[in-house]
């Protein structure tokens, strides 16, 4: 079964980077919307961000806009964020994730019902 492994969580301090890497071992990632979610503790899921397949069209929660840079790499199936700028309010599970219907032109979701395939997640702690 088609798998997405996430990976570059880890500890920063306030003001840092970090880039989060998604590597996808399934056969639609180059024509399917992939987005990255986030869930703090006690809290819901979240949009991060999102890229088409088609033209790399990416939209971005209000949150992280400016700091935040969602990118892929079809070749390698492998989705990036690169993160700057991490506040203490960024600490969360981040989660990739692949849309639920391939080959959608330009489609860039934020609701999370809109994928059906999920990683298992990678902690991003952000200390101030």
């Amino acid at each position: 079964q088609a798998r997405l492994v996430e990976s570059g969580g880890g500890l920063v301090q306030a003001g840092g980077s970090l880039r989060l890497s998604c590597v996808d071992s399934g056969s639609s990632f180059s024509v399917s919307a992939m987005g990255w979610f986030r869930q703090a503790p006690g809290k819901e899921r979240e949009f991060v961000a999102v890229i088409s397949w088609s033209t790399y069209v990416t939209d971005y929660a209000d949150s992280v806009k400016g700091r935040f840079t969602i990118s892929r790499d079809n070749a390698k199936s492998t989705l990036y964020l690169q993160m700057n700028e991490l506040q203490p309010e960024d600490t969360a599970v981040y989660y990739c994730a692949r849309e639920r219907s391939p080959f959608h032109y330009d489609y860039s979701p934020r609701n999370a019902a809109d994928f059906s395939s999920w990683g298992q997640g990678t902690q991003v702690t952000v200390s101030s």
